[in-house]
């Protein structure tokens, strides 16, 4: 998968990609950050404006 316009996608869109990659593919959050070569930062943000924050018990974004 190309993810180089990630962050520039729909955030909806992004939450079902990222959650996808760390059910199928990482293991961890810093796994899917590492492997797609992704800024933590800009990553939360993104997933805050739709409400949801990473739950490392569950490896995966939950809304708040």
């Amino acid at each position: 998968m190309e993810v180089s316009n990630l962050l520039t996608m729909e955030s909806a869109i992004v939450l079902g990609i990222i959650n996808e990659r760390l059910r199928i593919e990482c293991d961890s959050y810093e796994n899917l950050l590492s492997r797609y070569e992704l800024e933590e930062g800009a990553l939360n943000h993104k997933m805050a404006l739709l409400g949801y924050q990473y739950d490392p018990t569950t490896n995966q974004f939950k809304g708040k």
